[in-house]
């Protein structure tokens, strides 16, 4: 391994904290009790990794008190996303097997049985087989928790055949066999809090050095674990050699003296005393001295949390996942300044923002406010979205219509909105420069510049993020859908295969991993992206011209005071601060920060809050659209949900005698077939016919119309007697594409679930479908909605005029031929239909 620095990369960071468990003591099948340090961890953690120029802008998850599958189904997913540096964090309850030779991490549903059983548990070497499989080039994993020391154990043990398992390094919190102190809800763990300050120096920080650093303070501090013994961290394996090492940092470089000097103590204190005297005037030159004579950290020391600073009250900011850098920018920015200092140099607050699905937040604030405070089995936006908000802002104010309407039985959380949004920054059409001539900058439809787009390059592409998540990406479906006559037209326009990215910095993230796609892709997103961007990549982008379409409103970020039913007790206090926040982010320090993001100004003519439009290629000023409607919002989700729900796929498959050499193996036609199977669920219905004949019926069923286990398809498409069989028949595509969409149009007339027609051949028998048949075939297709796949096995077959390329032009669907990545092409176009793994 060589010395590994991840910045340009595709990198992950998944910081697992559970911090709230459904069984504990006195339960006798209960873990040792709640965690509330653990919360302290994730965040501070979180932020410091933000701040470090290591992760991008939605590189780093954090996942609070999460179940095992939802454990597993994140780190399986950061595993397929990471290429880079692939950093997994875990802080809770663990416990050993009895022989000591398994670390078992503890989710939210852990119990501990009669017998040893462990159910709510995740076994390390389950994770370490995920962690070795991942595309992920170098893997870093931290362990804060009872036993951590014992998973070098596991590592050594771990069967490791592919010899993967030496890109994995470990960095644990105590010694094996030994459990450490649980902490306190004010602030982190002893381990946790120490590697935080080391990220937060400045300048590279490399695992060895944070190892060292953070062993050296622990045992300068006398930590305890439990049983008075000393809480040594532990690492897997020191010393690392200088050019074996894995960049975790690289933040702005500050100068921070020992705090220890007497004479700095002395200053410090006098300085605390003349501000008590002198107030704030004196404070700020203060600071700028101290600042001056000790790299900033005196500025720490008389506005942060040490000293006679009292623990400052802990503002929770829940937001949209677009918004979320912007807010933590505005965040962090505020946190350092005067608005939240007081007269003796303390922080009044502190402040955690953090995102969540739009949809999901607004179901939760509407419908579930009690199980937010009451978590139930089924229903914990504790764990779903995070804890409870002090403040919400989403990125339409349209978001707190559709949540107070949901408010119809008992009602936890009140929301009070403020009457105007803050900013201001329009949804677009963001296509690359290469293809955005003759595209008009505005006046039109969003579906007649997306259609005018993809019209002008038959590989031109529109990606959208996912409208359950992101209200930038609801607000564009709402455009596409007009009326909502044409749903599955509409959704047609958009491509990608499987579930589209959460947001649309996950979109901008990972488009560039493909620089062809990213290339022919036009993207819907907020405009502020495209002038603040997203770090999570250093590498270029494809530059992108925005395109406003006058029929979709756009983001109005809006400040909503939420107030939880018993959370009266330091209500005033909590007020205040919620004001002063409020105010600084709507004033003018918090519009320079939001300027600085892309976003505009919420009235008027929309004008950029800062910068000037013409050296980011943005247009000056923005006529608004019509402001969103909660109404219609709702309506497009429920479509969308409809047109994304279980899919229908019919599979046509030509079993004339011309196949026979295109018949076995998976690069013969069942075998392909079979190959897509993956792209479909339990609740996906689909079928596939066997295609010959020329009198009568053209077609007999291999498989029948409906839901299926993927055994029982697999072995309909098995060659051989009972199964696939090539007939000794020619075949008639033109009838058996008729039939086909015949049987679709009668099974999609009531509801808008995605379809799919797929026609695999040879080519040979393409003289019956070509003249009048042909013709016939293509205005059907063309007015049946229903998306044709045409797949030939042997090249040219998709060549211009070919009768392949026209039917499935006409049914906008997709025409593969031998010259094509057949496979997972097709496999890609199934996924999109169905609900399976892709």
């Amino acid at each position: 391994m060589s010395r590994y620095d991840p910045r340009g990369r595709v990198n992950r960071a998944l910081l697992v904290g559970v911090s709230e468990y459904d069984h504990t003591a006195p339960d006798p099948q209960g873990v040792n009790g709640q965690l509330p340090a653990v919360l302290r961890n994730r965040t501070a953690l979180e932020n410091a990794l933000n701040r470090g120029h290591v992760f991008g802008t939605g590189e780093v998850r954090a996942l609070a008190s999460p179940t095992p599958d939802d454990f597993t189904g994140a780190l399986h997913r950061a595993c397929e996303e990471a290429r880079g540096l692939l950093l997994l964090y875990f802080a809770g309850h663990a416990v050993t097997s009895t022989s000591g030779n398994e670390l078992h991490l503890q989710m939210r549903t852990a119990r501990v049985l009669t017998g040893n059983g462990l159910p709510g548990s995740v076994s390390f070497s389950e994770v370490l087989g995920e962690l070795v499989e991942s595309k992920a080039e170098q893997v870093v994993v931290i362990l804060d928790c009872c036993y951590a020391g014992n998973a070098a154990g596991v590592w050594h043990r771990f069967d490791d055949p592919k010899r993967k398992k030496h890109k994995i390094l470990l960095l644990m919190s105590v010694q094996p066999n030994r459990c450490i102190l649980g902490g306190d809800a004010d602030v982190a763990t002893p381990f946790t809090r120490e590697t935080v300050r080391v990220l937060d120096e400045g300048g590279e920080v490399w695992l060895s050095k944070l190892y060292d650093t953070v062993k050296q303070r622990m045992a300068a501090a006398k930590y305890k674990a439990e049983d008075n013994d000393p809480q040594r961290p532990q690492a897997l394996a020191p010393p690392w050699d200088p050019d074996a090492d894995v960049l975790l940092a690289a933040g702005p470089i500050t100068s921070w003296p020992d705090p220890k000097p007497s004479w700095f103590r002395r200053v410090v204190i006098a300085a605390r005393k003349a501000a008590q005297r002198l107030g704030r005037t004196a404070l700020s030159v203060l600071l700028a001295l101290v600042a001056t004579g000790a790299g900033g950290y005196g500025v720490l020391v008389l506005t942060g949390d040490s000293g006679p600073c009292e623990p400052p009250l802990e503002l929770r900011v829940l937001t949209d996942p677009d918004l979320e850098p912007a807010m933590r920018a505005a965040a962090d920015a505020y946190l350092a300044s005067a608005a939240n200092t007081t007269d003796e140099g303390c922080r009044r607050s502190g402040i955690t923002p953090y995102s969540a699905g739009a949809a999901h937040v607004v179901t939760a604030l509407g419908e579930r406010s009690d199980p937010w405070q009451q978590p139930r089995d089924d229903v914990n936006p504790q764990r779903d979205i995070g804890p409870q908000p002090d403040v919400w802002i989403p990125a339409t104010r349209a978001d707190v219509g559709r949540a107070e309407e949901a408010q119809v039985e008992r009602v936890f959380a009140r929301l009070e909105p403020d009457a105007e949004p803050f900013a201001y920054s329009p949804v677009v059409l963001a296509v690359p420069k290469d293809l955005g001539a003759g595209l008009p900058p505005t006046g039109r439809s969003l579906k007649e510049l997306v259609s005018a787009f993809k019209q002008a390059d038959p590989k031109a592409e529109v990606r959208r993020p996912d409208p359950e998540f992101s209200d930038a990406a609801l607000l564009a479906t709402a455009g596409l859908y007009g009326d909502g006559a044409d749903v599955r037209g509409a959704e047609q326009l958009v491509d990608g295969a499987g579930r589209p990215e959460s947001s649309a910095v996950r979109l901008l993230c990972t488009l560039p991993e493909d620089d062809a796609a990213d290339g022919r892709s036009a993207v819907l997103v907020p405009e502020f992206l495209l002038r603040s961007g997203v770090g999570c990549h250093s590498v270029t982008r494809a530059e992108r011209t925005a395109v406003y379409p006058d029929d979709v409103p756009g983001l109005e970020p809006t400040f909503v005071r939420v107030r939880w039913e018993g959370g009266d007790k330091d209500e005033q206090a909590r007020d205040d601060e919620v004001d002063r926040f409020r105010d600084w982010l709507t004033g003018e320090d918090g519009r320079k920060v939001l300027g600085e993001h892309g976003f505009r100004s919420a009235t008027g003519a929309r004008g950029l809050l800062g910068g000037k439009a013409d050296d980011h290629g943005l247009e000056p000023s923005v006529p608004p659209a019509d402001p969103a409607d909660a109404t219609q919002l709702d309506r497009t989700l429920e479509l969308y949900g409809n047109a994304h729900g279980p899919g229908r796929v019919l599979y046509l498959l030509d079993s004339s005698g011309s196949m026979a050499g295109l018949w076995d193996g998976p690069s013969g036609g069942p075998g392909i077939l079979k190959q897509t199977l993956k792209g479909l669920g339990r609740g996906d219905e689909y079928g596939v016919w066997a295609v010959h004949g020329l009198n009568g019926r053209t077609h007999t069923e291999l498989l029948d119309f409906g839901t299926h286990s993927r055994a029982r398809a697999e072995q309909a498409l098995k060659t051989g007697k009972g199964g696939a069989e090539v007939r000794d028949a020619e075949a008639d595509p033109g009838a058996a594409l008729l039939d086909a969409l015949a049987f679709m149009r009668e099974r999609g007339a009531s509801d808008e679930r995605p379809q799919l027609i797929v026609y695999l051949g040879d080519g040979e028998d393409d003289e019956r479908l070509s003249g009048d048949r042909l013709r016939e075939v293509e205005e059907r297709a063309r007015a049946s909605g229903v998306p044709v796949v045409m797949v030939t096995l042997n090249s040219g077959g998709c060549d211009r005029d070919r009768p392949g390329t026209r039917v499935a032009e006409a049914a906008q669907g997709r025409c593969l031929d031998a010259g094509d990545d057949l496979v997972p092409a097709l496999r890609d176009e199934v996924a999109r239909i169905g609900t399976g793994e892709e």
